[in-house]
């Protein structure tokens, strides 16, 4: 698939890049996307989330009141899972939500994601760039130039660039990672797909290991 190239002010270079096929216009998996995501939503969680049993409780233990005679439920101490303040039966318990997903697969997954961005003509190859400071306004108007300020872009760096980086920062629909962080969460979350000409070559070579 051919791509023309434009300037970071949205003008067409007149350049051509070539997305390769291996990457861009494989037999897309659904069910590899479906895993990928899934995984990466579960990474996110922290797990912590925790509930005290009666045993963790603070409070008496002494029997509220005999066993029998009272014509009401027995009932033991105040901690009891029956009474309010009292422990929580079953409640949920720090655990780890992650899980394993072989490479293969999750390489599947990213490369069906680009490849549904291409078919939907929502990638935008732009030529190398980068800022001479941090600056908020540099890459709203970066945005701007390409009519995509109220689409949701994932810019795509060959590499770590903190200029770029911070100025995004605070712009709620924009989004800047390295290729090597990539993943099929942002690919279909994003609205336009950005990438720089090195960023193709990067891809390319990191997806034929």
């Amino acid at each position: 698939m051919e791509v023309n190239v434009i300037n970071i002010s949205g003008q067409e270079t007149g350049a051509k890049v070539q997305l390769p096929d291996a990457i861009f216009a494989v037999n897309v998996n659904d069910h590899a996307i479906y895993l990928d995501v899934k995984q990466y939503l579960a990474n996110q969680r922290q797990g912590t989330h925790k509930s005290k049993q009666r045993n963790e409780i603070a409070g008496s233990t002494r029997k509220l009141y005999k066993q029998k005679g009272t014509g009401g439920a027995r009932a033991g101490s105040i901690k009891s899972p029956l009474f309010n303040g009292g422990g929580r039966v079953f409640g949920p318990q720090p655990r780890d939500y992650s899980f394993k997903l072989n490479k293969k697969l999750k390489s599947l997954a990213r490369k069906s994601a680009l490849t549904y961005k291409a078919l939907d003509n929502n990638i935008v190859v732009i030529e190398d760039f980068s800022f001479d400071a941090v600056k908020t306004k540099e890459y709203i108007k970066f945005v701007a130039n390409l009519n995509f300020t109220n689409e949701k872009t994932l810019l795509v760096l060959p590499a770590a660039n903190d200029n770029i980086y911070l100025s995004s920062r605070n712009i709620k629909k924009a989004k800047v990672v390295t290729a090597s962080q990539l993943n099929t969460y942002d690919v279909l979350n994003a609205g336009k797909l950005l990438l720089t000409t090195e960023t193709v070559k990067t891809l390319e070579e990191a997806f034929a290991k």
